[in-house]
């Protein structure tokens, strides 16, 4: 990248969950909607050039990557965030509910989610964009514990059967989260560690949703903030507000 291009023409991808498509839980109305405020559409007024999210409710990679190429083809973008593992990494609920006994798999394989990943670098980076992997924000474990139990007390008993202890929910995450660190080193590709950013704050619970994994719009603001930093440290002259050439 380079400022021989002019700067309006830069292109910006972002894919991922529900969680860059700006969803959160509006306490009020008692169901999810969309932050208007969120940290995509931070991103589109601050930076120059075009910002389009392609995040989807209930996305984990595996649907993520399919789309990606197609987007890929048709917009041709210089960057592509990538926030990916909050789906991969979660059970179906209401089965382990139902049946503790049995084994339950994640949606996303642990190994496939490395593999896919990889893979979703090496095509970007092919042709010539530069991907950007972005960490989980931080989940608060009890409160996901509540929400997916929906306050069933037998639900509870099953899950907590099935699981050993609320903390393995957060141990869990924490480990796709440690897997985007890892592939990030190994392929040598940038990544932002939102995560870290939630938890200099000892109670960062507050800038979570109800069901203790949605960033709330506070939430969205860190995120947005992280990522502007990001940008501003290596492409500042993107920044609408700022100036400066690429770092070498």
């Amino acid at each position: 990248m380079g400022q021989s291009v002019k700067d309006s023409s830069y292109k910006f991808i972002v894919t991922g969950d529900s969680i860059s498509k700006g969803v959160i839980y509006d306490d009020i109305k008692g169901k999810y909607r969309v932050l208007e405020n969120n940290y995509v559409s931070i991103l589109q007024n601050k930076l120059k050039g075009m910002v389009r999210n392609t995040a989807r409710f209930g996305n984990t990679l595996i649907k993520g990557a399919g789309r990606l190429k197609s987007d890929v083809q048709s917009e041709n973008p210089d960057i592509v965030l990538i926030e990916y593992g909050g789906n991969d990494c979660d059970f179906n609920w209401s089965e382990i509910a139902d049946d503790p006994g049995r084994d339950h798999s994640p949606k996303t394989d642990f190994h496939l989610f490395e593999q896919m990943l990889k893979e979703t670098i090496s095509y970007l980076k092919s042709n010539k964009i530069i991907p950007v992997l972005m960490t989980l924000p931080p989940l608060n474990a009890e409160r996901y514990f509540k929400w997916v139990s929906n306050n069933n007390p037998l639900a509870e008993k099953n899950i907590m059967e099935w699981l050993g202890s609320v903390t393995k929910i957060y141990w869990w995450q924490e480990r796709y989260n440690s897997m985007v660190i890892k592939v990030a080193e190994e392929t040598r590709t940038k990544w932002i560690d939102i995560r870290g950013a939630f938890l200099q704050d000892p109670d960062y619970s507050k800038y979570l949703c109800v069901d203790g994994i949605h960033p709330n719009e506070e939430g969205h603001r860190i995120i947005a903030d992280k990522v502007l930093e990001y940008v501003g440290s290596r492409y500042s002259f993107l920044l609408k507000d700022g100036s400066g050439l690429e770092p070498a």
